[in-house]
């Protein structure tokens, strides 16, 4: 992706320096290994970690950068500035104001309005205070071990969190929340999973958009996005942890539905054909 010399965003908020840590009573290597587990099968590791924690007091620990988190922190900023161009225009083409979010780079453990949270939570939008959260180590570590190679790789990541960001102001999110107590878990799941192809749909469309209007694409780097969105698949996560998959469980889509909004975004770069909520998935 040709992003050195361009915009950096001014909505990053960068905590990389001070990490918040909270003690959590029984924990260890055994805890961080069930909350990875709970994670990549589609769970919510903070639930786990909420039965564990008994309130114990929260301290600050002071952490160094490195030159090459340096690096990723300045190319997600310049990702985030290119996400703020093409969301700002195509909400003006609909007749409304884009409201730019907030991206808090972190370093293990982070407050937000949807609480508190550690990196195994994986990329993150928060809806309760519009921000994305991103430790980039973390980052790195899941395109390691998801063979999700590449610098478009992570800006599809970070597209897909603006994609939640876009569902928010549109008032999505919103629905889903209230859908949570009005229908059984499995209903919510597939709920759960049109949202989340959605997402990879804005992801491929801003794609579209931002090459053509900044010229932002070499070669490799779609190849490199739909890895990425095939590597993050339930059915291939699941099958990765555990030998078998429980489609019921799915929160986020197959490999291949993920690899297909994300190209359908890239291909037809149509805002009105991203409704994943009326497609039959």
């Amino acid at each position: 992706m040709r992003w050195k010399g361009r915009r950096a965003s001014t909505n990053v908020d960068d905590r990389r320096g001070i990490s918040p840590t909270r003690a959590i009573k029984g924990g260890g290597i055994g805890t961080i290994v069930i909350i990875l587990i709970v994670w990549l099968l589609g769970g919510n590791p903070m639930e786990f970690i909420g039965l564990l924690d008994n309130g114990d007091s929260q301290t600050t620990e002071t952490v160094a950068t490195t030159a090459h988190e340096d690096e990723l922190a300045e190319f997600v900023s310049v990702v985030l500035a290119d996400t703020e161009e093409v969301w700002t225009k195509i909400f003006r083409s609909m007749g409304k104001e884009y409201r730019e979010p907030t991206l808090v780079l972190f370093r293990s453990q982070v407050q937000s309005a949807c609480g508190f949270s550690s990196s195994a939570t994986g990329p993150f939008y928060c809806p309760g205070d519009e921000k994305i959260y991103i430790d980039l180590t973390f980052l790195e570590d899941l395109q390691n071990r998801l063979d999700a190679q590449g610098d478009f790789a992570m800006a599809y990541i970070v597209a897909h969190e603006v994609g939640h960001h876009v569902q928010a102001l549109l008032g999505l999110m919103n629905q889903m929340h209230q859908a949570r107590g009005e229908v059984s878990q499995e209903e919510y799941n597939k709920l759960s999973v049109k949202l989340e192809l959605q997402a990879d749909f804005y992801a491929g469309l801003w794609a579209n958009h931002a090459d053509r209007m900044m010229n932002i694409l070499e070669e490799g780097d779609i190849d490199e996005a739909l890895n990425a969105a095939s590597a993050v698949g339930d059915d291939r996560i699941q099958k990765k942890m555990q030998g078998y998959v429980v489609p019921d469980s799915f929160t986020h889509g197959t490999s291949k539905q993920r690899r297909s909004w994300f190209y359908k975004g890239l291909e037809t770069g149509d805002f009105n054909q991203g409704n994943t909520f009326k497609s039959g998935i």
